[in-house]
């Protein structure tokens, strides 16, 4: 199994930037303690998310971070990324570790017990348990329970972080699950002072998997 630091992993999202680049706002998060980085670009063209990862995969090379690219298979074999992360309604897991190849990470969304059993059995290295809780920046219809967590946690077998509305007043409410560690999306984009808020998280990170 490929292994990779999940204790705070972030999740782009050029929405919440402003006149900042996506590479730049990485950057002060791996400054403030990110210990992992997906790059994921919904709505921006081949060319521009090529772009984007190209920026973003010199910062993480440069700081010793890897990079996962969320979903787009092509984009991460063009810039050498270490790693995709699939959903439920991506390229099915099996799939994409018969394109990526062994060596590289692989993680795949799970928000029931089936999913995770599947990740494994399909080659995930880790699982991204969600919704945590309920987010402005992912439609979803409910948040899981602690117990729901736990289940699929159980299931899984394999390392998992917990994401979807993480941040640092329900962060704290996932201690003693078990969990590997944390993703997070707008409890630090969105701050006006980037690495501040990374350190604040990776406080709670560190807490939750303690």
């Amino acid at each position: 199994m490929n292994h990779c630091d999940l204790t705070l992993y972030l999740c782009t999202d050029r929405h919440w930037l402003g006149d900042m680049s996506i590479a730049e706002s990485v950057e002060r998060a791996i400054e403030g303690g990110v210990t992992l980085v997906q790059l994921r670009e919904k709505d921006v063209s081949t060319a521009q998310f090529l772009q984007a990862a190209q920026e973003v995969q010199e910062v993480c090379r440069r700081h010793g971070i890897p990079l996962i690219i969320n979903d787009r298979i092509d984009i991460a074999l063009a810039v050498d990324a270490d790693g995709v992360h699939v959903g439920q309604t991506d390229m099915p897991c099996a799939i994409a570790r018969r394109l990526i190849g062994p060596d590289k990470i692989l993680g795949v969304s799970a928000s029931t017990p089936e999913h995770a059993r599947r990740a494994r059995e399909d080659g995930a290295d880790y699982i991204g348990i969600g919704a945590a809780f309920l987010t402005d920046t992912k439609a979803v219809g409910r948040a899981l329970t602690r117990d729901e967590i736990v289940e699929v946690l159980k299931a899984g077998g394999i390392p998992a972080c917990a994401i979807g509305g993480i941040n640092e007043v329900t962060g704290p409410q996932l201690e003693g699950l078990g969990l590997d560690g944390i993703s997070v999306i707008s409890s630090i984009l969105s701050r006006p002072d980037i690495t501040a808020a990374a350190r604040t998280m990776r406080d709670v990170a560190e807490k939750i998997k303690g």
